[in-house]
């Protein structure tokens, strides 16, 4: 394959993008439509290059064995989430917003950076509604809750989580980047909180009038149940059964199908057992979640292509970028990887492009544990941490998202954002980059 099959992934990414911000009220309306048609479109040219049979057998393998996981984990923890309900006089404060964000942070390598944003982004936004500066509140949640907070388990981020499938011990990530990680997240914190302190001064004082009711959590099997997706997910890496289906060439692993089916029990408890006024309260909604279901599924088709292509290696459209991560001794170039693989991430999904580069590094997972330690190290930084410069970079960027911007928040536009994330970001990184701080990324 060569350059052209990825123009649908890339107007896809533009109808993202450009759609919300050009024709808001068409792109509201017809999202689904663009959606569909890149994915037709991608599938039409598959269907071109290797015959119809071949681009079926990648569809359905795309559906079944990637988004179908990808897409229950999410609405499972949205749905159980939506019927966490925290109420009382949270005011939005830069003592109480760097709180909450630093909260949301320590939690997410626990129950997720879905789990972490979904459980903290309504009561967050309820908390800032009234304040005329509210946007660098929700940018500032999604990089740190949604993405670098998730980088210390592979519970955290699905990267990781891949990484974990393919031989990475639970505890890798935890032992060898969480130097990085506290650097990345207490400057990135230390920044929210004098930020937000300039801004609040502009702010008209607040009404001390107004009575402030004691912080409660309702809805509490809610929490239970979050545990329960975790118990899920990290029984059906350990439960090995050795039994499979092959649908049209997809083999189907008997441990993710019971996962997935227990993750849609999990949601109907929670739908069962919450009251109703919990979901009200929070004025929670199937549309989030709707939209992205349906974006993603186009981006799981449409980017077959690319990952094919630069999975050909040397023989691929990509392989500048073999010669890019690799010294002409062989030797892996870390700062290569840790820029490649988190620019990749930022615009394609971050798990999948993890376990390209982990698989371009060599996929043995032992010798990247150990002699090649700094090229894994620069792998799951790049993806965990990068995937928070775009709003398709991580899944739950978009989702808080389309929450904020249905609770009445002018959030950024695609570009917008971009801009957001990378002056907080970009400086970050190439101090990563350049920290003599073992196992820190070292200057191949």
């Amino acid at each position: 394959m060569r350059w052209p099959f990825a123009l649908p992934f890339a107007g896809l990414l533009l109808s993202i993008a450009l759609g919300p911000l050009l024709l808001p009220k068409f792109w509201h309306h017809h999202y689904g439509k663009a959606a569909a048609f890149w994915s037709l479109l991608t599938l039409a040219a598959l269907s071109g290059f290797a015959g119809f049979v071949p681009a079926l057998q990648s569809f359905i393998h795309v559906l079944l064995d990637e988004y179908l996981s990808f897409i229950l984990l999410l609405f499972a923890l949205y749905t159980v989430t939506g019927g966490i309900l925290i109420t009382g006089g949270i005011r939005g404060t830069p003592a109480t917003n760097t709180g909450i964000l630093a909260l949301g942070t320590i939690i997410a390598s626990v129950v997720g950076t879905t789990g972490a944003a979904m459980i903290l982004v309504r009561p967050l936004i309820r908390a800032n509604l009234t304040r005329r500066h509210n946007v660098h509140v929700l940018v500032f949640f999604i990089i740190l809750a949604g993405n670098i907070g998730g980088a210390l388990s592979p519970l955290g981020d699905p990267p990781l989580f891949v990484g974990f499938l393919h031989g990475v011990d639970f505890f890798w990530t935890t032992q060898n980047i969480w130097l990085q990680t506290a650097i990345v997240a207490g400057l990135l914190l230390v920044c929210f909180a004098c930020l937000d302190w300039w801004l609040s001064r502009l702010e008209p004082p607040p009404d001390k009038t107004v009575a402030r009711h004691p912080v409660r959590i309702r809805g509490l099997v809610n929490v239970v149940l979050v545990g329960a997706i975790v118990v899920n997910i990290l029984l059906s890496a350990t439960w090995q059964p050795g039994v499979a289906f092959d649908v049209f060439g997809t083999r189907l692993e008997l441990q993710n199908l019971v996962r997935n089916a227990l993750l849609v029990v999990i949601a109907g408890l929670s739908l069962w057992l919450t009251p109703e006024e919990h979901r009200e309260a929070n004025g929670f909604t199937w549309e989030p979640i709707r939209e992205v279901a349906k974006l993603f599924a186009a981006i799981f088709t449409a980017i077959v292509p690319v990952v094919a292509m630069l999975q050909a290696g040397r023989n691929g459209s990509f392989a500048w970028l073999l010669d890019a991560v690799t010294t002409p001794a062989g030797a892996p170039r870390e700062v290569a990887y840790f820029w490649f693989t988190g620019l990749t991430s930022a615009f394609l999904d971050n798990a999948p492009t993890y376990l390209l580069f982990f698989e371009l590094a060599g996929g043995n997972a032992q010798v990247l544990m150990r002699e090649l330690s700094g090229t894994l190290a620069s792998i799951s930084m790049g993806a965990v941490y990068m995937g928070a410069l775009t709003y398709i970079g991580n899944a739950p960027n978009f989702m808080v998202e389309a929450i904020a911007r249905e609770r009445g928040v002018r959030m950024p536009s695609f570009f917008g954002y971009m801009l957001w994330a990378g002056a907080a970001l970009i400086p970050l990184f190439l101090l990563l980059t350049l920290l003599p701080i073992p196992p820190l990324l070292s200057a191949n």
